[in-house]
């Protein structure tokens, strides 16, 4: 018999923690996203950690900006950034405050709300390939840049929240380099920081970087 998933929200505390601790710790979670149109919850099976000014393949890498202010604190936000012009993507942001680090949410199952997700995903061929992919998971959930900073922990109404669901035992999860990062980011000997759930259906395929070709 299967548990039912713990719909208690994770407190902040979960998220004042080391980002390589909080990581696989997200996975069998569950993301609730509230919009006008209804509900989508969303189990977490894949994910990346970024530890800011330690990290090269870190946004915040190089320093705060206006951009990535959000990743600084505090723990249990939302960060939202837009990539190559086209495609949101989304992070939950670990503690300690003033410490840049946060998780990218790369792929999920839709668990509840699969026919307005559905809606957002028309090139999708089945429900497995809705959120598979951290710009296929945002445009699922409907998410974009005027949801960066939402607080995802408070017990307040928020168009985010994160549950407590169903954690992965340690055994069922695989971690290995993080998809499209370039240099010494995605050396996956030194940042093996791309944790996902062992035979998942909804876990994206690992891509390593391909640089951009400038158009001549």
């Amino acid at each position: 018999m299967i548990a039912t998933p713990d719909r208690t929200p994770l407190p902040r505390e979960f998220f004042d923690r080391p980002v390589l601790d909080v990581a696989p710790d997200l996975l069998g979670r569950i993301l609730v996203r509230t919009t006008p149109d209804g509900p989508i919850a969303l189990r977490l099976t894949e994910v990346e950690a970024y530890d800011g000014a330690d990290d090269p393949g870190s946004h915040a890498y190089r320093g705060r900006t206006a951009r990535n202010g959000v990743m600084f604190g505090p723990p249990g936000h939302v960060y939202v950034y837009f990539t190559y012009g086209m495609w949101f993507c989304m992070n939950l942001v670990c503690g300690p405050e003033g410490k840049a680090s946060a998780v990218l949410l790369r792929a999920g199952e839709i668990i509840e709300g699969a026919e307005l997700a559905r809606t957002r995903r028309l090139s999708a061929r089945n429900d497995k390939e809705l959120a598979k992919g951290p710009a296929r998971l945002a445009t699922a959930l409907g998410v974009d840049r005027s949801l960066d900073g939402t607080d995802a922990c408070t017990s307040d109404a928020t168009p985010l929240k994160i549950l407590t669901g169903t954690p992965v035992p340690r055994d069922q999860v695989r971690n290995g380099p993080r998809t499209g990062i370039a240099g010494e980011g995605g050396n996956g000997d030194i940042h093996p920081w791309r944790f996902w759930i062992a035979n998942d259906p909804t876990v994206s395929p690992y891509r390593a970087h391909v640089p951009r070709r400038r158009r001549s």
